[in-house]
């Protein structure tokens, strides 16, 4: 069973901490494109500092064997690129007005403007990386976003569909979140503990899936002060995740019929999406959302025994508790 303890990302970052702050100044250098429209669309994205998990991650995986200085400060910019480029895209395929308590790319400005912009940030990924001179990463990088882009159209494909199973939406929490997760603790490995990459890409692999999870779970648990966007919004654009694939077998037909209902009205209001909220919660859905993240959880941890312990070895540990106990 997992430790309840409070774990912040702070408390992750301890070991990088310094190394962090090497990953934002290269991408404050990355992303200017000598172009006004462009680059004011980049200031807007990294104005403010995100939580920088995927480069700790990275971070912490090139340090566990306690080696020298790698290529890892580069490659953990190059991989928040990605992360902010797929935000991006992902808020003008959704529609989504706010991100982070801030309006979307696309709210600000225009849908094309957002598509540009993450387009921008794709292409400045993949030049920054084919600059390190070697195929390995990417390798990595290039498969990573090509399953990451076909994740995002299983998501649109399989958009507002009721019939959508546990199993598409592990492949869809596979493919869109645990991907780059996973690519990130592996690219960490290139240099600096090689003999640990399947260990470190299996754990990213099930801590990617835990953090989808979570964060699914939150849109029916947490406020919009921690979101950032108000409670619900994945029912109300009609987004089937895991809390409602697992209360829905187990709901009458009048109920099913009330969620059938929702989805089919292209603007639910508030009350009704509170009132399949409660149903969710009613017939066990949170709950057993809740299960799969400790579950996948657990399977992360597992794959760090055996690595040589250490503040980064720790740190790997604690990113495990620190994504779980976003649930609460």
């Amino acid at each position: 069973m997992l430790p309840i303890t409070t774990i912040g990302l702070e408390q992750v970052r301890l070991p990088v901490r310094d190394r962090l702050d090497a990953v934002e100044q290269e991408l404050r250098g990355m992303v200017p494109s000598g172009f006004g429209a462009l680059d004011e669309v980049g200031e807007y994205l990294f104005a403010r500092s995100g939580k920088l998990l995927r480069p700790t991650l990275l971070l912490l995986a090139d340090g566990v064997a306690g080696r020298p200085p790698t290529d890892a400060v580069k490659l953990g910019a190059i991989v928040e690129l990605l992360h902010v480029a797929t935000l991006v895209h992902d808020d003008a395929v959704d529609h989504s007005a706010r991100r982070r308590g801030r309006p979307t790319v696309n709210h600000r400005w225009t849908h094309q403007v957002a598509i540009i912009a993450g387009d921008y940030l794709y292409s400045r990924a993949v030049i920054e990386v084919t600059a390190l001179g070697k195929l390995e990463p990417v390798s990595i990088l290039a498969h990573t976003a090509n399953r990451m882009t076909i994740g995002e159209m299983r998501q649109l494909v399989l958009h507002d569909g009721l019939d959508f199973s546990r199993a598409d939406y592990e492949k869809l929490c596979e493919y869109k979140t645990a991907s780059l997760m996973s690519a990130a603790c592996e690219l960490g490995t290139l240099q600096g503990a090689p003999e640990y990459r399947g260990a470190l890409r299996a754990y990213g692999h099930h801590l990617g899936m835990a953090f989808q999870i979570v964060d699914d779970l939150l849109d029916y648990t947490s406020s919009t002060e921690i979101m950032g966007k108000p409670p619900g919004q994945d029912l109300q654009e009609h987004k089937v995740t895991l809390p409602l694939i697992a209360a829905l077998p187990k709901m009458g037909w009048v109920e099913r019929r009330a969620v059938a209902a929702l989805f089919e009205d292209a603007a639910p209001s508030s009350a009704a999406v509170r009132e399949i909220v409660d149903l969710v919660e009613a017939h066990g859905g949170v709950e057993s959302a809740r299960d799969e993240a400790r579950s996948r959880a657990s399977r992360a941890r597992d794959q760090l025994e055996g690595l040589p312990p250490g503040p980064c070895l720790d740190s790997l540990g604690s990113a495990v508790d620190y994504v779980v106990e976003r649930v609460r």
